[in-house]
């Protein structure tokens, strides 16, 4: 197919979606009927209508005060969207809800166009293809790199297949690489214990990986690390971009700024802003509740 087929084929793509916006409303991937224009298999993420994760009148409260007040977002598959605001904007309820972790007093929460995430649980919204690491990185300190890694592979966990469990080529294959990836190929005999923080963000994060995530949702991923390690976890994030969509939630203005496309500006539990870095950081709303002058 030759280039310009390819950029009229994007570009009917792109009217289509917006036809579908502008019909149904809210989101750009057209709310909760987007998907029903097709069969889908059970657990498959429909993606056709170029979204992955969408989130439409979405509201929490906690003892009368609203954690998420009419919130809609969507996330297009292979997107690094960012999302920064102040304390109490809702951010971490925010990656509660699509990870099953609180379940929304209203609105709808789809994964692609056809899964309803709020008719599972925690462990099946994993399960479908959904990763998540908190703020402090939780490995298992007393293994090495590589049992951390092995471990975290999507295989049954009864005592006599784990003790017989050998990896094969493909799954080796993939370990390896990953190695590389989470800049740890030179540590996999260390035990995760020994690792600095910042190696240890990259080892959760290899072992999310591990699993073939769809999406990964990542709280404040750069907190406490040094500088160097920073840059590299930017570096990173830039080589997962594409394969997996990522929200990643932080503060620190210049990692965003070295990774992002899109930012969504929380307050108040909705969506206060979007755009670019620089749009967002020029939004006099913004400014006011959250960046300062």
């Amino acid at each position: 197919m030759t280039p310009d087929l390819l950029e009229q084929g994007a570009q009917r793509v792109a009217e289509h979606a917006a036809k579908v916006a502008a019909a149904q409303g809210k989101t750009e991937s057209g709310g909760r009927n987007a998907g029903f224009g097709r069969v889908a298999k059970a657990g498959e993420v429909d993606v056709t209508h170029g979204r992955i994760l969408y989130l439409e009148d979405v509201c929490v409260s906690f003892d009368g005060f609203k954690a998420i007040n009419n919130l809609s977002l969507d996330i297009a598959p292979g997107e690094l969207r960012c999302i920064i605001g102040p304390n109490g904007a809702g951010k971490t309820t925010l990656m509660d809800i699509i990870t099953g972790k609180t379940r929304p007093d209203s609105g709808s929460v789809f994964f692609g166009s056809t899964i309803d995430l709020l008719r599972y649980n925690e462990p099946e919204i994993a399960q479908l293809g959904i990763g998540r690491k908190f703020q402090k990185p939780t490995v298992f300190e007393q293994l090495s790199v590589f049992e951390n890694l092995e471990l975290a592979l999507k295989t049954h966990k009864g005592v006599l297949p784990s003790m017989r469990f050998k990896l094969d080529s493909a799954q080796s294959d993939h370990l390896a690489e990953l190695l590389h990836t989470i800049h740890l190929a030179d540590s996999v005999t260390r035990n995760a214990g020994n690792l600095s923080h910042g190696q240890k963000q990259w080892l959760e994060i290899g072992m999310l990986l591990m699993q073939h995530p769809k999406l990964l949702l990542l709280d404040e991923p750069v907190a406490g690390m040094t500088d160097e390690e920073t840059v590299r976890t930017a570096e990173l994030f830039l080589t997962l971009k594409g394969k997996h969509s990522l929200v990643v939630v932080e503060h620190d203005m210049s990692f965003i700024r070295s990774i992002s496309e899109i930012v969504t500006v929380l307050c108040d539990g909705s969506v206060l802003a979007q755009g670019t870095l620089d749009q967002v950081q020029a939004d006099e709303r913004v400014i006011e509740v959250y960046l300062g002058r």
